[in-house]
């Protein structure tokens, strides 16, 4: 049932896109208020799962992905909202801390 495809960053953000405004609303129905809070719950689930793991529970890891997973569409869906390109933001970021730290991996 794994999807072998790897879409690009910028075909992920146009099926997201279209998803969201197929299946659920239009992008610009929610605030950007509403987008943060989103994100910031999905953040919640996935610190709430490690938090039950640490302390014993059977919590398995691609329960922790599904919500990392979760938290990468909401942040791409985020950075439409605010009409960015979550592709160039993450490589500019990472290049720039890839400068400050004098590293030479860069994308």
């Amino acid at each position: 049932m794994e999807n072998k495809y790897m879409p690009t960053f910028k075909e992920f953000t146009n099926l997201n896109k279209k998803r969201c405004e197929e299946s659920f609303f239009p992008l610009d129905n929610w605030s950007l208020s509403d987008w943060a809070t989103a994100l910031a719950g999905e953040c919640g689930e996935m610190c709430n799962l490690i938090k039950k793991r640490n302390r014993g529970e059977d919590i398995k890891t691609e329960d922790i992905g599904k919500e990392i997973a979760d938290i990468v569409t909401y942040a791409d869906l985020l950075a439409s909202r605010l009409g960015l390109s979550l592709e160039d933001i993450v490589i500019k970021k990472f290049n720039e801390v890839s400068d400050r730290k004098k590293s030479k991996i860069k994308l």
